[in-house]
């Protein structure tokens, strides 16, 4: 079991780098569903996702120094095999592995591809510690603890029709969820729970939704979580869970490389510093927001959470 009184874990959450370029593509690689992505970003997402804002997210990471970052999907434009190869030497640059907990999104899973040529390029940074070599079946929920917490990861990306960019989770992934936060919560383990899409129906919209949300919030609700991180969005969300008499906290996070087109769309990446507390945990967040006049990552803002240790239902 783990030991509850070494719990403390300082990480980085960043999500939606859409960091990759579609230059150089070829028509033939767009006779599905990707030409529409293809133009969403020849029209915009080439202008509002910029390689100069992840160089100095890089930069200020090197100077806030987390010891873990979770990062919540669409690495990618369109999902095609050239950009996995350049995400992954993106990861590579961000740093090892074993410290770097990734999470596939929609725009990762746009049309239905080979997982050999795709996700198994990020496999070393999706895997669970103990976990051989997976499958997009197998892979999660991952799950990896440092210090104390417990990262759980989720895929809810999905190919979808033309115009959808829902997610789902399926009831498999749901099950085995649950028993992981059993687990943890019989370990004493702070547990965070990753995935692209936001859990609440009403955070999103209708085509944009996790279409099992409500099965998620009710895993939640019946074996319980310390924190929820997603991304998606590309805009700010904090929320919460009701969970009888708990509440989860729920964070939401824009795009880590927008220029900032649209208001409240700015870059930004959240630090999280988890501590234990006599009667429950302690969570320091701290915001960081990407600045255009002074290009760089400034202090946005920081509050603190105390957070009670939460029973699993379950048990």
């Amino acid at each position: 079991m783990t030991d509850a009184s070494a719990a403390g874990l300082y990480f980085a959450h960043l999500s939606d780098p859409h960091l990759t370029s579609l230059d150089g593509v070829r028509w033939r690689q767009l006779l599905n569903k990707r030409v529409l992505g293809y133009l969403s970003w020849r029209r915009r997402r080439r202008a509002e996702h910029r390689g100069e804002v992840l160089d100095v997210l890089l930069e200020d990471l090197g100077e806030t120094r987390p010891e873990h970052i979770v990062i919540t999907g669409d690495l990618t434009h369109t999902g095609l095999p050239d950009e996995f190869h350049q995400a992954r030497l993106w990861l590579d640059r961000l740093g090892a592995a074993e410290r770097i907990t990734v999470v596939p999104g929609n725009h990762d899973a746009y049309v239905h591809s080979s997982w050999s040529s795709t996700f198994s390029l990020w496999e070393p940074f999706m895997r669970s510690d103990a976990a051989g070599a997976g499958t997009d079946n197998s892979m999660f929920p991952s799950l990896r603890i440092r210090n104390g917490v417990a990262l759980i990861g989720l895929s809810s990306a999905r190919a979808t029709a033309p115009f959808l960019a829902t997610g789902a989770l399926g009831r498999a992934q749901l099950q085995r969820l649950q028993a992981l936060l059993e687990q943890a919560a019989g370990q004493r383990l702070f547990r965070v729970v990753l995935l692209h899409h936001p859990p609440r129906p009403e955070d999103e919209k209708w085509r944009k939704r996790l279409t099992d949300g409500k099965a998620l919030c009710d895993v939640l609700g019946r074996a319980g979580a310390e924190l929820v991180l997603h991304g998606h969005s590309h805009r700010s969300l904090h929320g919460e869970l009701d969970v009888g008499l708990h509440r989860i906290p729920v964070f939401g996070i824009p795009s880590a490389s927008a220029i900032g087109g649209r208001e409240g769309r700015c870059a930004q990446y959240y630090l999280y510093r988890v501590g234990r507390e006599a009667d429950g945990w302690s969570v320091e967040v701290t915001v960081r927001a990407y600045d255009p006049d002074k290009d760089r990552f400034c202090l946005a803002h920081q509050h603190h959470l105390s957070l009670p240790v939460m029973p699993s239902t379950s048990l």
